[in-house]
Parts: C-alpha cells; structure tokens; sequence
C-alpha cells in the first residue's frame, strides 16, 4: 500500500494518501489494452475487497505498462525540453486510488529545479512571443488533434492516477482538449484598439501584449482539464509556462507535455516541476521572471499564493474552493432537479469545487424529493473507474475519507438524519458510499465547509427570500444552480445569488466557451472564453504625437 506523506501547495488538501485505482478492459482499434477482455474477471464484481485489490492491481500494471511502451507515461519532470530527474536523486509515490499500490515514482523536485524551469521559460518567451498569433495557433491546433487522437490512453491514465470512472476521465480529456482548441481559435483574435484623440496632431493606441512567463499551480481532481484551461490561453497570447501538478496526480500533466512537444511547441514554452510543493511555490512567487501565478485549489493556499506574490505584485488569478448552494423550488420539474442535482453533486465522487454543496429544497416537495433522491442515489454502482457501469470511483486519499466522516459526524450529532449511506463502503481503501443526509441545518460544519465527498445534505427552506439568503450566507461564491420552472423566479434568483456561474435547470454548466470563476472568497479572474484570454495579457497605451 501507498502511504506518502505529501505536503500540497495546488491541491486544496494535505496528509496521508492512500490512492489506488483499478483497470478496466478497455479496448479501442488504435489502443487495444485487453484483446480478450471478455475472459477477464469483472472488477467492478469482486467477491471480497481483498479479491477486488488483486484483480485491479494486476490490471493496472498490465495497462502501465503498455502506457509506458506507448510513450506517454513519462516519471521525469521536463525542465527546457528535456525529461529531468530531481537533481539530488529523490521521488515520490504515485498510487492508484483504488488499491493503493505504487504506479511510478517521479521526481522530488525543489527551488533549484524550478528555477531552471523558470529561467527556460523565460528564455523560450523571448522567441515564443515574436510568433505570429497563427504560428502559435496552428501548434495548438495540433496539440488538441493529439490530445483527442490519445483521448482513450490518457482516459484510463486519469483512471489510474486519480481514480473517477473511466466515462468520465475520457469525458474530462475532451473538455480538457477544448480549452486547447478554443485558445487555438482565439489566438487570432487578441485585438488591440484605436482610440479618438482629443488633440488633431495625435493618435492613441492600444496593444494587447503577453504577460510572460506564467506560474500554473493545478489540483488532482482535473489533472488534465486544470492544466489546459490555463496554458491554452497563456499559449496562445504568447506567454510560456511553468506547470506545477498536484504530486497526487502529475502523470496526465506529463503525458500532456509530452504531446505539446510532439506537437512542435518549442522546448521551454512548457515545463513541468513536481515534488517539494512548498519549495516549489517559493521559487515561484520569488523569481521576477514569473509576472503571473494561475491557481487552482483551496481558499487558504490561495489567499498565501495572493500574499507571497505581493512582492513581485505578480498579475494573480485564483479559482478556490466552493460552497455550492443547488436550489430546487416547489414548482420545479421533478425528474429535470433529480437529474441535475445527481450530476452536479456526485460526478467525481463529489470531488470538484462546483459540485452542490448544500441541497436546499422547498417544503412543499422536501419529502418527496428526498425519497426519490435517496432511491437514486442508492442505485449508483461503486466501484473500480474501470469496471463497467460505475458510477463513483474511490476518493483520492484517506484525508479526504476522514474529513467526510467528521462531518457527517458532526451534523449526526446536531440532529442530522443518514437515509442513504454514511459509512466506509465494503470495498474498503477510500471507497465511501454515496450518502443523503436530511434535516440538515445551516450552523452544522457540512453546510459551512466544502464536503469534496459523495454527501448530499438536504436544508428546508419557506420561501425564495430564505433560499436566497441562505445560498448566500457563505464566504465562497463560485457555483449555484436553480431549478424552477418559473421564469419570473429564475431571472430574479440568478441575479440575487453571490457567485460567478448559475446554473438554471441545469447541473452540468462548464464550457469553454463560458467564463468559469467565482466571487467572494472563491477567487479572482476568469478562466475559458474570450474573458479568459484577457488574464494573461497586458495593456500597452501608445501615444503617437506632433503628426502635423
């Protein structure tokens, strides 16, 4: 089993790991990991949860190993173009979520590697900035063709590294692609203007013009999609990038890298540290070379990424952690608020930063919604991510498992009632099983804390003023979703809510062409769309004078 004491600065949690993962028989005619899969056992069946470890264990190593033979399974860092070990030789564990057994190990990095990496990157944005925008264009172009024409390989290594059902890590290589190819779009489209003057004898303009080079700090729980929604328009703007993965999940990011090279984005432009988090950041946050930190994880790293790069006033912009309020109204279409609130609430074992964090339901439908809800919930399949019909995967880590359980046990304690769930599941490791909590009150900790786990806790509410306040009675602001089929309600409760994305009668909302990121303590600046080209750009004012 894989123990590794880890110390995050990207990942919103730190402590213990136990990862593991299992291994579906996937087959596909370019990447065919079983031929025979139908002779195989069935993962997701196992008749002991000692049985089920070894099965997926021998599954997994099988499919490491044809993703090393495929090339895509790198354990170096890649410093300047070139797959690098820490220089004093250390690794770390990366595990499989599922039956917590060691993948690979990669390197340790620290402060010297990472300033070789910035130090690459700021010599390779010398060249990469004079590019034209369609140079730059038709190499991300290629990079997203290779991310989707490697969508299956990289799926099942999101699989193995970090645990979620294998639909689901190849769903998340495809939303992660897009935010490549709508960068590649866009890098065309970074318009400056011209503006009147006040005076005949001159002419003002305004350029738009890269950052330089960019610190990009990602999670675990996206390993892939994390780091393309932030080095797709850093790239395309012509800035270069230093990608610091979380150590739970850095595979992806280095399969990732290793086709932006194949793709011809000269060496440097990309580089990928990992290992001592801590030592990491700090070379990141002191080097003036580095004029932008992008960041995703939790609340308290952010607000010490925001105050450690107040020394070299950095250009800052934070996606951090989420208390999502789903509200669903007496005359919201029953079967619609069921199937948004599963989606947005258990996708990822409930590991994303906008799942429904709070489920408030009005009084007229509270009952009936929580029957229904439950019996759902019920029926969802845990398993292996690579088992057939899974519908939850293991959580990362065992930090993850016991803060799930301290606050169940803390609402239990303030009058919560467990109909569904609520304990370990019989697969053992991070398996835990999908629960719906009800009489749940505002002042408990699981209605003031992100859960980051397959809980659902259902809040009564009277009426839409109760809703509304008590949706915003929290510090974050990144995801609220609404379901009502009244469109007068849904238009004045999307306005009154306190966070950057509404969803209305819908629970899956994340696109890249829409601008994802939160208000309040949720973080600042926008990533996808045309706004979030504008987070790794500078304005540049020219003033062209005495013309007459």
């Amino acid at each position: 089993m894989c123990w590794t004491r880890v110390a995050m600065i990207g990942g919103g949690m730190a402590g213990f790991r136990t990862i593991s993962n299992s291994r579906r028989f996937l087959q596909s005619s370019s990447f065919r990991l079983f031929p025979h899969s139908a002779s195989l056992p069935r993962s997701s069946t196992p008749t002991t949860p000692t049985v089920f470890i070894r099965q997926i264990n021998m599954q997994a190593q099988n499919l490491a190993a044809r993703l090393t033979s495929s090339g895509l399974l790198h354990t170096q860092g890649l410093v300047g173009g070139k797959w690098t070990d820490a220089y004093d030789g250390k690794t770390i564990k990366v595990c499989n979520p599922a039956t917590g057994e060691v993948i690979a190990n990669v390197p340790c990095m620290g402060k010297k590697e990472t300033n070789d990496a910035v130090n690459s990157a700021f010599d390779a944005f010398n060249s990469w900035k004079k590019l034209t925008a369609a140079d730059r264009s038709k190499r991300l172009r290629k990079w997203y063709d290779l991310l989707m024409a490697h969508k299956e390989e990289i799926g099942q290594l999101i699989t193995l590294e970090q645990g979620k059902p294998l639909k689901e890590a190849i769903g998340e290589v495809s939303y992660g692609a897009s935010f490549i190819e709508f960068s590649a779009e866009e890098a065309k489209r970074v318009y400056g203007d011209i503006i009147p003057s006040p005076l005949p004898d001159r002419r003002l303009f305004v350029l738009k013009q890269p950052v330089g080079v960019v610190g990009a700090i990602t999670p675990w729980n996206f390993p892939l999609a994390m780091i393309t929604r932030k080095v797709g328009p850093a790239l395309a703007c012509g800035c270069t990038v230093v990608i610091k993965p979380s150590e739970l999940t850095p595979l992806t990011a280095l399969a990732a890298a290793e086709l932006s090279l194949q793709a011809g984005i000269p060496p440097g432009v990309v580089n990928v540290v990992m290992g001592n988090a801590p030592e990491i950041g700090e070379a990141l946050l002191s080097s003036s070379k580095v004029r932008k930190i992008t960041f995703t994880g939790s609340t308290a790293v952010g607000k010490k990424l925001m105050a450690g790069s107040a020394g070299t006033v950095k250009k800052v912009s934070l996606e951090l952690g989420g208390n999502a309020p789903c509200i669903i109204f007496d005359d919201a279409d029953i079967e619609v608020a069921l199937k948004g609130a599963l989606a947005t609430k258990f996708r990822n074992s409930g590991q994303t930063c906008v799942c429904a964090n709070r489920v408030l339901v009005q009084e007229g439908i509270y009952d009936k919604f929580a029957d229904a809800f439950s019996t759902a919930v019920q029926n969802m399949k845990v398993g292996d991510g690579f088992g057939e019909d899974v519908a939850q995967g293991p959580l990362i880590n065992e930090a993850a498992v016991q803060k799930v359980e301290s606050l169940i046990k803390d609402a239990v304690s303030k009058g919560a009632k467990v109909l569904v769930g609520g304990k370990r599941h019989s697969l053992g490791m991070t398996f835990y099983e999908p629960t719906v909590m009800t009489d749940v009150k505002s002042e408990m900790l699981i209605s003031r804390e992100e859960v980051f786990g397959p809980v659902a806790p259902l809040l009564k509410f009277k009426t839409e003023e109760e809703a509304i306040h008590m949706a915003n009675d929290t510090n974050a602001g990144l995801a609220a979703y609404i379901f009502t089929t009244n469109v007068q309600r849904s238009w004045r409760v999307a306005e009154a809510l306190e966070y950057g994305i509404v969803g209305v009668n819908e629970g899956l909302v994340s696109t890249e062409v829409a601008p994802f990121g939160g208000v309040k303590q949720s973080g600042l600046g926008r990533e996808g769309s045309k706004y979030g080209m504008d987070e790794y750009l500078e304005l540049k004012y020219v003033c062209l004078g005495n013309l007459s």
